[in-house]
């Protein structure tokens, strides 16, 4: 019988200053990599709370201050509408990293998933797969992109899956190449012989040693969706108004306008640089983490 009296767990103090100890060594180590996560990290934070964060309605226009430059009451100045562009910028983070984390993730996930599978089985299925990849690698990003999008709508779940579909052979294409090294694998061929089912093999075994590279191509590809998402708001194809993101931000009227009011497209480029950089920080340092040659250095 259970001690209806029992005190919960309690991580120690020691644990919890080893962790601290552990993050901190690597931050020592691998500071553009934590300059990286913790640019990221802000922007998060700064994006689930933009309710509190912004100072005005994204969506409100003043008609009195159109084009207005950056002044004390609009910190970014207004854009042709008269939104407030700080507040639109911080809204705008919403969407953009939304779509650079789920189109990444989904792209990284589905591709994994088709590389993995079909190489472990080989055979015709790993024929069919790859010869579809290889279709789907003949095209440009960004044009595969601008197809699915034209193709599903204008949405922003469309969006994501449309941004995901060129990334999923990149995935798959890295997955298949860890996965023809750990087939002929001695703990593969034993855990073959012990009577474990493919499942169980491709679960237990394969899919833990292919996440270390998938990890960082995954968060490579977070600020090259978020590029590839400004593009197709550019041309039309991607967030449409009264939503904002960085992308919509930057098209439309502000190219126009890029040379009597900079500010309007100034400012969303520096942030789509800014997590692009960071992102690509991010994944080199992850990269020298749990490359085993690279660490040894």
């Amino acid at each position: 019988m259970s001690d209806a009296g029992a005190a919960p767990a309690v991580v120690p103090a020691g644990a919890r200053g080893a962790r601290w100890r552990t993050l901190a060594r690597i931050a020592r180590e691998q500071p553009l990599g934590a300059f990286g996560a913790l640019v990221l990290l802000v922007m998060v934070v700064v994006a689930i709370g933009a309710p509190v964060f912004a100072p005005f309605d994204p969506t409100q226009g003043d008609a009195a201050s159109l084009n207005s430059a950056p002044n004390a009451r609009n910190w970014l100045g207004t854009d042709a509408f008269g939104r407030d562009n700080l507040s639109r910028l911080i809204y705008g983070a919403r969407i953009s990293l939304m779509v650079g984390l789920g189109a990444s993730l989904l792209g990284v996930v589905v591709g994994a998933a088709l590389g993995i599978v079909s190489t472990y089985r080989g055979g015709w299925v790993d024929t069919i797969t790859q010869r579809v990849m290889d279709a789907l690698l003949a095209f440009p990003m960004l044009l595969l992109a601008l197809a699915m999008a034209a193709v599903l709508g204008p949405s922003l779940p469309n969006v994501i899956v449309a941004l995901a579909v060129p990334i999923a052979p990149r995935a798959a294409r890295i997955a298949r190449s860890s996965v023809l090294v750990l087939k002929a694998t001695t703990f593969i061929e034993a855990a073959r012989a012990t009577g474990c089912s493919d499942l169980r093999i491709i679960v237990r075994h394969i899919l833990p040693n292919t996440f270390a590279p998938l990890l960082v191509i995954a968060t490579a590809y977070l600020g090259l969706a978020i590029v590839q998402e400004a593009a197709l708001d550019y041309l039309g194809a991607g967030i449409q108004e009264p939503d904002s993101s960085w992308g919509l931000m930057m098209s439309g009227s502000a190219t126009a306008l890029a040379l009597t009011a900079p500010w309007i497209v100034i400012f969303p480029g520096l942030a789509i640089c800014l997590t692009v950089l960071a992102s690509n920080l991010l994944g080199d340092a992850i990269r020298d983490l749990l490359d085993p040659k690279l660490r040894g250095k």
